[in-house]
């Protein structure tokens, strides 16, 4: 079984590739030194980890070498269940995705939609922060500050008519559809931790008002958080945390 292999902050989890499933983890470079040298284990020390989409356990460090970390396994507990939250976000600033990312895996979206938007600058699709893998680094970067295991599944669509057209009325029908917009709406609601809801959120500029047409006549309310304008990695955990938290 290995580990992922990139710079982590300082985690409260280690994530292990659900791609085999077995006692043993070998653990190597920034991981690895991170390991050694953030948490300073030694052999016979212990770590919490976990399997991506999968249980929650203890590591105990059985061998360690200048390039390689060993860890013996015992993960048999349940995983804390993701929120019942599908986001549609317009696609942000390729500065602020990496923490956006990291904010919704902490905080437990279950599904993502990342959109074009009238707008969202198109190079933004560009950036390096876009690709799949540098997507799913920051998810799992996420996973490990919030002790959770559930990787959000994301979905990217880079023109906003395809979207609105064919996949919007199919996202699964859910007790809410919300769209966060200034405007003289009702406030953002708080929700059971059991009520499944999908929450649209515009980028910097706002929806424009035909774009927030095709939302509401898919059956999406509009609602507010105030008249301050926030920031999209401000705002997204601001929502998440008035629906569930």
């Amino acid at each position: 079984m290995q580990a992922h292999n990139y710079a982590p902050s300082r985690m409260n989890l280690l994530l292990l590739d659900n791609a085999e499933n077995d006692s043993r983890a070998v653990v190597t470079g920034e991981r690895h030194q991170h390991i050694r040298k953030v948490l300073k284990l030694q052999q016979g020390d212990t770590l919490r980890v976990g399997i991506i989409n999968g249980p929650v356990g203890i590591a105990t460090v059985a061998e360690q070498s200048d390039t390689s970390t060993t860890l013996q396994l015992s993960i048999n507990s349940p995983a804390s269940p993701p929120l019942p939250l599908t986001l549609i976000l317009a696609l942000p600033r390729p500065q602020m995705i990496k923490r956006i990312l990291q904010t919704i895996a902490t905080m437990g979206v279950h599904e993502l939609h990342l959109i074009q938007t009238g707008k969202v600058e198109k190079s933004f699709w560009q950036s390096p922060a876009v690709t799949d893998q540098a997507i799913r680094e920051q998810l799992t970067l996420g996973l490990e500050q919030g002790v959770a295991t559930h990787l959000p599944t994301v979905h990217k669509h880079m023109r906003f008519r395809p979207f609105a057209e064919d996949v919007l009325p199919s996202i699964t029908p859910t007790n809410k559809k919300l769209i966060a917009h200034l405007g003289d709406y009702p406030s953002c609601p708080s929700l059971q931790p059991k009520e499944a809801c999908t929450m649209v959120i515009g980028p910097e500029g706002g929806f424009t008002e035909r774009e927030v047409e095709n939302f509401v006549n898919n059956g999406y309310q509009p609602v507010q958080l105030g008249a301050r304008v926030l920031k999209v990695e401000t705002a997204v955990p601001v929502i998440i945390s008035k629906l569930y938290y």
